[in-house]
């Protein structure tokens, strides 16, 4: 069971029933009254984002999430394919609703975690930094720099990424998949 104040980003909770990821929370109070816990939680069966106030007085249940490692395969026609790490024969498609916008960091034969609650599956779960070669950089055009320029790049992936000017193509670059901001070179 988790406490009002122990209800952070990146938790999941069950609330009515259901697994719920707490997408942000902030404690506070209102003059003297009592500490309230404000949320947004993001329902991980059907996607909709709901706000709720927990008080002092009201504790969750932690979900049960259970995770394994999979190999992502490939995308064909909205469908995303993906194999167990150690069994390539059992393949296996999930929806593109399920899988969310990070999978644009992902390349075919990267291992992810694959997230199911009660044998239901509810979606992936990816590295917060990965490692991506730059496909197509715009070239560098002197005097372009004065205020640290950014121009953005094509990853290997597909993605498009802002990052300073001095990266071309060919170059290795490091990728927040949290915010999708370039961290660094590699």
């Amino acid at each position: 069971m988790l406490s009002y104040n122990e209800i952070k980003p990146r938790k999941f909770i069950v609330f009515n029933g259901e697994p719920y990821e707490v997408l942000d929370s902030h404690v506070f109070r209102k003059q003297q009254r009592k500490p309230v816990n404000q949320t947004k939680l993001k329902n991980l069966i059907t996607g909709k984002v709901v706000e709720n106030s927990f008080h002092q007085s009201e504790s969750v249940a932690e979900a049960e999430i259970d995770k394994r490692p999979i190999k992502y395969l490939y995308t064909n026609k909205g469908e995303y394919w993906f194999a167990e790490k150690d069994n390539p024969s059992k393949r296996f498609t999930l929806p593109a609703d399920s899988i969310g916008a990070k999978i644009i960091y992902v390349k075919p034969n990267d291992i992810v975690d694959f997230l199911s609650f009660n044998e239901v599956p509810i979606g992936i779960d990816i590295p917060i930094k990965v490692t991506l070669k730059v496909t197509d950089a715009p070239p560098t055009i002197k005097g372009n720099t004065a205020q640290g320029g950014n121009k953005q790049v094509t990853v290997e992936t597909g993605a498009n990424i802002n990052t300073p000017m001095f990266i071309n193509a060919g170059d290795v670059i490091e990728i927040n998949t949290d915010t999708g901001e370039y961290v660094s070179r590699v």
